[in-house]
């Protein structure tokens, strides 16, 4: 089977509860997912999401921001296009719909941290976010899955 779902998780894996993002990418076992980890969004992923029916996007976020793990759906929009070498999931969507006149349905997913410091381990804040995003993630696939091919 070929995955139309792309799971990028992305961060700063020097950083603590930065690399949140590819933790769960790497962590995410699902065959009808294709799972990226990255340390940024980069113009190249355009085009691995023209290929995709879905995209999900997983990164840490501050715990000043909310304390719960945050889902959003995401658009493109033309004031968001990519104008250097690293992005935010809106802009790779706008890139993305500019190159191939196509970006797929997406999901950003962002798991709250609050040790943003050199090393590799997690809080427990964002371990705890780790495992509901898992599940998040189990169940935006399953809920779009009669729209992926």
């Amino acid at each position: 089977m070929n995955p139309q779902a792309i799971a990028i998780g992305y961060g700063n894996e020097l950083r603590s509860d930065d690399g949140i993002g590819q933790k769960v990418a790497k962590t995410l076992q699902l065959s009808q997912v294709k799972s990226i980890a990255v340390h940024q969004l980069t113009p190249e992923l355009a085009e691995v999401l023209a290929h995709a029916d879905l995209a999900i996007f997983i990164d840490a976020c501050l715990i000043s921001e909310t304390s719960q793990v945050q889902i959003q759906s995401l658009s493109p929009t033309s004031c968001n296009i990519i104008s250097g070498h690293t992005a935010d999931p809106r802009s790779l969507l706008a890139l993305t719909q500019a190159l191939y006149n196509y970006s797929p349905r997406a999901w950003w997913i962002k798991i709250p941290g609050i040790n943003f410091e050199l090393g590799y381990s997690l809080s427990p804040i964002a371990e705890t976010g780790m495992a509901i995003a898992l599940q998040k993630i189990t169940q935006i696939i399953d809920a779009n899955s009669s729209a992926i091919i």
